[in-house]
């Protein structure tokens, strides 16, 4: 396991301050992650800033957004908008993609991750576009898509972004569902719960074998991302999907300029 108390680590100097920093964190991030995705948007950059290497970051963001996730679910079981029928495929293909995405990024030198980064910059940009398309379109009930191929490969793909890199994944899920299966806004923010849960177990597998977390800390994020999660749902099953638009605009424009600031000072 890596040890985050040492080498300088933030945690390590104002460990009380710290841990006290994380968990606000991780419920705020919870509350988003609930109604738009974006959870590493806030909770990378803050593992970053405390001292945790890269590789690291990314895997601490699975252990507190895998199991942070379960709240958002519960509550959109309840309110049945979960779309059942096309759960099976793309949890599988989801499951796949992020384990596979979080085993290629573990052996990847950090300089040749910024480049990598550089190129998942037009995924930001198209989400922008798409941005367009969802304030445009009715939140009318279409006849939802339920080709098993589609959703497969929609899930595969995002699920690799999940594992390889993370950021925004619950954001694209929403996209992908609205726009290629026709769920509605709230739909698709609930069925993309389902794979983005599938998609974290798939990348925390591959992290946890690989010694990359650190889990004594991470059990009280867990609880509050728990609690953000719990929040953020049920606002967004009350507010009948409008505010998941508004969310998700923000939530990709913040992908954007988190892709860009990283890029411009890692050169």
């Amino acid at each position: 396991m890596e040890n985050i108390f040492v080498d300088g680590s933030i945690l390590s100097e104002y460990f009380y301050l710290g841990i006290f920093l994380l968990i606000l964190v991780s419920l705020i991030a919870g509350y988003v992650d609930a109604i738009a995705g974006g959870a590493g948007l806030i909770l990378i950059p803050t593992f970053l800033m405390i001292g945790l290497p890269p590789q690291t970051a990314l895997a601490q963001e699975k252990l507190v957004s895998t199991v942070g996730t379960l709240a958002a679910i519960k509550n959109f079981m309840r309110s049945s908008s979960i779309i059942w029928k096309i759960a099976p495929v793309g949890i599988i293909a989801a499951l796949i993609g992020a384990f596979i995405g979080a085993k290629i990024i573990l052996v990847l030198p950090e300089d040749i991750i910024n480049y990598i980064i550089l190129a998942f910059l037009p995924i930001g940009l198209l989400a922008t576009l798409f941005k367009g398309v969802l304030l445009k379109k009715n939140n009318e009930t279409t006849k939802i898509k339920e080709s098993a191929i589609a959703v497969f490969f929609t899930c595969l793909i995002v699920g690799f972004y999940d594992g390889f890199f993370g950021p925004g994944t619950g954001s694209i899920f929403i996209i992908a569902l609205f726009v290629i299966n026709k769920l509605s806004l709230l739909q698709a923010s609930a069925t993309s719960k389902i794979f983005n849960f599938a998609s974290n177990i798939g990348a925390f597998v591959a992290f946890l074998f690989a010694g990359k977390m650190a889990i004594v800390i991470g059990i009280p994020m867990i609880i509050a991302n728990l609690i953000g999660n719990h929040f953020g749902s049920l606002h967004a099953i009350n507010s009948d999907g409008e505010i998941i638009r508004k969310v998700l605009i923000v939530t990709v424009l913040l992908i954007i300029c988190s892709m860009i600031y990283k890029v411009i000072f890692s050169w």
